[in-house]
């Protein structure tokens, strides 16, 4: 008999059950949008729908998803609200360029993510890590706040891996200063909603325009001093991220303001979704005594062996599970959205069709789809068994889409997973991470899935537990 108790199941918003008025709809997306869905969106496989008079597909059917994202994606744009909120920040971004210019950017950034280039940062990832436990030596039972300090270990894993260390800034503050330009500048404004040109002043953002100021500066620095030494060293500069894109700037390639655009995007997003998911992580392991225990002892007996940290993917199936079921529940990006550029329609196996008129807005959220009752057993729960390899095969492909899916999948998938299996090897081998009265998260979108209130956990040495060589 299993006497486990029931899995834990953290903090989430109630599916709402009345329909949010107008005034309701604007509070709720400026405040939390997670708030904002109703049971329909987590019981129906598909809902049309209409905001402010703009016609909305709320998508969670994985065959549809696939459909929009994959088999017909040509059809499909950057939703315009989305584009009004992240192109302020990222511009031309790998995240925000579209047409040629994704392409160009994409083809550009491909070569250092591929899984075999990502495989070869992990002796970095695995000494940033074991640098940044040396926070914790000596605090034994203190209380930390881990979401800030997850941020900041994989800022330093992104420093090193992608720019050699040589990122212009101290990350002192680093952790404060992109909580300050998510929450200012990475909530959707009335204006947004109201499809108000881009010129319009959005007046929720404007104190975010320093701190968006001041990455800008730290950009154009680093560009600099990197420019500086390969003019100087030539092929003696460092062979990463940064010189690639630098490299790839000219008459045929990118422009100098895309280089900028994509650095930044690197610098201020593309850690945060990473260290959003290790902290999730590392709250929910704590409120499940058996996924710790499984995790320790896979942990120890993997780094007892001496196993090359490229392999602890690999030989850590519980360790990755439990990861993988916090970005379920916890999803870092949570919600994908596109439009319609032309009339379109899907029929299901069933023969039932959605018909997709021109200029309707998708919206596909990993945040509902990870949580529908027609796709999960206990979707609320934190069950990390759903993913262990012989329990793979019952999930969908489209059902689970912490990276997203198609031509604009995170290029930075296998660095990501690779990263956060290293981090949670080096951290749990060490320390134990507990609950306190303090800690008291509530998920909040800001373009990441953040914990608002912080993430408060006390840490305490293992003591059965040496430091893996």
């Amino acid at each position: 008999m299993d006497m486990r108790p029931e899995p834990f199941e953290p903090p989430a918003p109630i599916p709402r059950t009345v329909p949010p008025s107008k005034l309701e709809i604007i509070r709720t997306v400026f405040r939390n949008p997670l708030e904002l869905w109703g049971t329909p969106s987590y019981t129906l496989p598909w809902i049309m729908t209409s905001f402010f008079g703009e016609k909305t597909l709320i998508v969670n059917d994985p065959g549809l998803i696939k459909y929009l994202l994959v088999d017909n994606a040509a059809n499909y744009r950057m939703a315009t609200v989305r584009q009004l909120v992240l192109r302020p920040i990222l511009r031309d971004g790998l995240l925000t360029a579209e047409g040629w210019v994704w392409r160009r950017s994409r083809k550009a950034v491909a070569p250092i993510f591929t899984p075999r280039h990502a495989k070869g940062f992990a002796t970095q990832m695995l000494a940033q890590s074991q640098r940044y436990a040396q926070k914790y030596e000596g605090a034994d039972g203190a209380i930390f706040d881990i979401g800030n300090d997850m941020t900041e270990l994989a800022f330093a894993v992104l420093s090193d891996t992608l720019f050699s260390g040589e990122i212009v800034t101290s990350s002192d503050n680093f952790a404060d200063d992109v909580d300050d330009l998510l929450h200012s500048m990475g909530r959707i404004d009335p204006m947004d909603l109201l499809r108000a040109p881009s010129w319009v002043p959005r007046i929720t953002r404007i104190g975010g325009l320093k701190v968006l100021g001041k990455f800008r500066r730290i950009v154009r620095d680093t560009m600099d001093l990197r420019l500086k030494r390969m003019a100087k060293d030539g092929d003696g500069a460092p062979n990463d991220f940064l010189t690639l894109l630098l490299r790839a700037a000219g008459p045929e390639g990118l422009t100098m303001e895309e280089v900028e655009d994509n650095i930044l995007t690197f610098i201020g997003a593309g850690h945060e979704t990473t260290a959003r998911a290790l902290a999730w992580t590392l709250y929910c392991v704590a409120n499940s005594p058996h996924v710790r225990e499984a995790m320790e002892e896979e942990i120890d007996r993997v780094l007892a062996s001496g196993a090359d940290p490229v392999d602890w993917l690999d030989r850590m199936p519980w360790t990755r599970a439990a990861f993988e079921e916090a970005m379920r529940l916890y999803p870092p990006a949570p919600s994908i959205n596109r439009e319609a550029i032309a009339d379109d329609r899907w029929t299901s196996p069933s023969g039932e069709a959605v018909e997709i008129p021109k200029g309707v807005t998708i919206l596909v959220m990993p945040w509902t789809l990870h949580r529908h009752e027609l796709l999960w057993q206990k979707p609320r729960a934190y069950m990390p068994e759903r993913f262990l390899p012989e329990n793979r095969e019952a999930i969908h492909r489209f059902q689970y889409l912490p990276f997203g899916a198609g031509p604009r999948i995170c290029i930075g998938a296998t660095f990501a997973m690779q990263e956060a299996i290293i981090a949670l090897g080096v951290l749990m081998h060490r320390f134990r991470f507990d609950m306190t009265a303090e800690t008291k998260p509530w998920p909040v979108q800001r373009l990441t899935t953040q914990p608002a209130n912080g993430l408060a956990l006390r840490v305490t040495a293992r003591r059965c537990a040496s430091s893996p060589s």
